[in-house]
């Protein structure tokens, strides 16, 4: 599903990590590998300049070779300019499949790349975008790297969600072992007025969960769990993952892209930012 993938590389541990976990991507049919390093020159005097190409090139070499003993054919590429564009025209243009970024901010260079780029990506991507934590940071067992050993697919049931659920169907077609539906009753939205209903709002939304799960089973062996809570959507989504050490969360962004969730304060957009797991951003419909 998945077959060719970008991976936006930067020169820290924590991008050492987050190419670790890109061998779970191989059961997903991901053959292809385009290993970028983003560079952006204004950002730094023309002295500096030449010195960040020679540790960008040793990185590149470093772990592309990681990528290469995973099974990936590799290539590499330095970018610079508007890099948020240029990813993302490079994923259209040569049919890339998934873009892959590390989420977090620390760097030997600083936050002036990487660490802007892996949420500046976001904006108006049309590609799914995989972003991984540092798992030195939280997740340090063995297991931690397997992204297919446990994925988490929060739903609202609305046209992004069930996009994002086609993702999970395929995943699971690939051989992902375990899957949480999960759906949580927004209080924000309920509370106070529609509180009465709560138990019928659960015997409703159940029967939801039960016809996706029932999808889930009929592809694969997976175990396929199904959840209800009531409360805040992004402290729950969190919550759970931490209580159950899940590696992945698969959810779907607005379908007119992600400036608008972060000026709503939106649900993935706090996910992104807040949780402990790898997230998969599926994009909606743009129409």
């Amino acid at each position: 599903m998945f077959e060719k993938i970008i991976v936006v590389s930067e020169v820290s541990n924590a991008s050492s990590e987050m190419v670790k976990c890109t061998k779970s991507l191989r059961s997903l049919g991901a053959t292809e590998c385009l290993l970028i390093q983003c560079f952006n020159p204004q950002d730094v005097d023309a002295g500096v300049s030449s010195y960040l190409t020679s540790i960008f090139n040793e990185n590149l070499k470093n772990q592309s070779a990681m990528l290469t003993e995973q099974g990936f054919t590799v290539k590499t590429q330095i970018i610079s300019g508007n890099l948020k564009n240029e990813i993302n025209r490079i994923a259209q243009e040569d049919h890339y499949s998934l873009i892959v970024v590390g989420a977090d901010k620390h760097s030997i260079v600083g936050s002036l790349f990487l660490g802007g780029i892996a949420y500046d990506i976001l904006y108006g991507a049309t590609k799914p975008i995989l972003l991984i934590r540092d798992l030195n940071q939280g997740q340090a067992t063995p297991d931690a790297k397997d992204l297919m050993r446990h994925i988490l697919f929060p739903t609202d049931f609305s046209e992004n969600a069930d996009i994002a659920f086609e993702q999970v169907k395929e995943m699971v077609k690939n051989g992902v072992k375990k899957v949480t539906i999960f759906h949580i009753q927004d209080e924000s939205k309920i509370n106070p007025y529609l509180l009465h209903r709560l138990v019928e709002f659960n015997e409703i939304d159940n029967g939801r969960l039960q016809k996706l799960k029932e999808e889930l089973l009929s592809l694969n062996k997976a175990e396929v769990q199904i959840q209800i809570r009531y409360g805040a959507p992004t402290s729950e989504i969190i919550k759970l993952v931490d209580e159950e050490k899940i590696p992945l969360i698969v959810m779907g962004t607005q379908g007119r892209g992600f400036i608008k969730e972060i000026f709503l304060g939106s649900v993935s957009h706090n996910i992104v930012r807040h949780a402990s797991a790898a997230v998969l951003l599926i994009p909606g419909n743009r129409e």
